[in-house]
């Protein structure tokens, strides 16, 4: 049995305080009136930042002919911007998080559906980090219920206001509402935590029977509910990323953001289990499986290139004006991060990982990992930012202090789930052969 030890216990604790005060900080410190969200800009640019308020993310100002009234809705506009910071930071690491834990049961169900016989030695790993699921998605579902009440203007669709100018918006406001949106989050968020429930009281099940029928059950739930998956993690991918941005549309989105979830839990399994190794758990685990899991996040690094070309290439060729405003947006104000992204999640994988006998060393996949988690990270933020803040968007405060707080809260959940069973599913009908695995 695995024991949580003390030292990575306060660990977690440390960056669970140190993150609820950075958040906190951002919350109390962001503009309440026009008036202090320009002097607050005005500072800013006093210190030499960037100048480029022309363009407003969400065209709120469209509808405003006079000159007096587009300033004023401008600024007020500024004011939304800023007062989003905290929230866009807060939502940025929840989701995250929650989508490593996510792509981490997707990767589950897919070696039970496939009967895979090299990763019953890790499935207890990956019950582990799919233990967050539950209050990974329960902190988002709370997100958008605050978004709902308009205690933010992270989803422009949710302001009456704005929908009353915009013709698009309004077209879109049968799928585009709140209590729909909330009753689409609640059949997503249930399905998926009933799947993890089942499938892992399947697998402790099993190591207490002869026979394999609670093999053959989880089997059967895997493949079912991976057919719910793909449906539902690209509805959920609407929903809660693609629509901060209602105006643009992407028929790609929900593969893109699956191979960004998917590639972020394989790295989590594999940091995890490397970790576990180093303190003597895991005997059974060898450099073949480490190896494996290597190679899956060396491969899904390059998928989840070849659905950011895809989307972007297609929509830079097109060059249609209501697709290429979401690149123009990025390229011009997040050039950095949105650049830094691709070396992050390609370049970095691709030359640390493509060596074979390199993914054998575990210092090399942890370097990778981190690089790989960092990247996704970064993902998500050129994913919602833009939108919520525009060009006033900074890696400030609220942003380490939702990254910190996010990763004690995840080191908790998932280690203290390792304690509660034993590391090795030995049950399993496939553990001697994944114990004998060699590649």
């Amino acid at each position: 049995m695995y024991t949580f030890s003390k030292k990575l216990k306060l660990f977690s604790f440390a960056l669970m305080i140190f993150g609820a005060i950075g958040l906190t900080y951002g919350f109390l410190s962001a503009p309440s009136t026009v008036e202090e969200a320009k002097a607050m800009v005005a500072d800013a640019h006093g210190a030499g930042h960037g100048d480029s308020h022309g363009e407003t993310t969400h065209h709120e100002a469209d509808a405003h002919h006079n000159e007096a009234g587009h300033d004023s809705s401008h600024d007020e506009h500024l004011l939304h911007q800023l007062q989003n910071k905290p929230w866009a930071a807060l939502y940025v690491a929840a989701l995250f998080f929650m989508m490593i834990a996510l792509g981490a049961l997707a990767f589950y169900a897919i070696q039970r559906a496939a009967q895979a016989g090299w990763s019953p030695v890790l499935y207890r790993v990956m019950e582990g980090v799919t233990g967050y699921l539950f209050p990974g998605t329960v902190i988002v579902f709370v997100l958008l219920v605050l978004s709902g009440l308009h205690l933010n203007h992270l989803f422009v669709w949710m302001d009456p206001e704005v929908v009353a100018h915009d013709e698009l918006i309004q077209g879109k406001v049968g799928y585009l509402n709140v209590p729909f949106l909330l009753i689409r989050a609640v059949i997503y968020i249930a399905g998926w935590n009933l799947y993890r429930y089942l499938s892992r009281k399947y697998s402790l099940a099993q190591d207490a029977v002869k026979g394999i029928s609670f093999h053959k059950k989880n089997f059967r739930i895997s493949a079912g509910f991976l057919v719910f998956f793909i449906y539902t993690e690209s509805m959920m991918s609407w929903d809660w990323i693609m629509s901060v941005d209602p105006h643009w549309f992407s028929t790609l989105f929900g593969w893109y953001v699956f191979a960004s979830m998917f590639v972020s839990g394989i790295t989590a399994i594999a940091l995890i289990t490397i970790y576990l190794k180093s303190k003597g758990y895991l005997e059974k685990v060898n450099d073949n499986h480490i190896h494996d899991l290597a190679k899956f996040m060396f491969a899904i690094s390059v998928f989840w290139t070849y659905l950011w070309f895809s989307q972007f290439m297609l929509i830079w060729y097109s060059n249609i004006p209501e697709e290429v405003t979401y690149f123009v947006t990025r390229i011009e104000d997040y050039n950095l991060p949105f650049f830094g992204m691709l070396v992050m999640n390609f370049i970095f994988p691709l030359l640390i990982l493509m060596n074979s006998d390199y993914k054998r060393v575990n210092w090399f996949v942890v370097m990778a990992g981190i690089v790989i988690l960092l990247g996704h990270y970064v993902d998500v933020y050129n994913m919602i930012m833009p939108a919520t803040v525009g060009d006033q968007w900074s890696f400030g405060v609220s942003e380490i202090g939702g990254l910190l707080f996010f990763t004690g809260l995840f080191i908790y959940v998932v280690f203290n789930t390792l304690t509660k069973a034993p590391l090795e599913a030995s049950g399993d009908p496939f553990i001697g052969e994944s114990e004998r695995f060699v590649y």
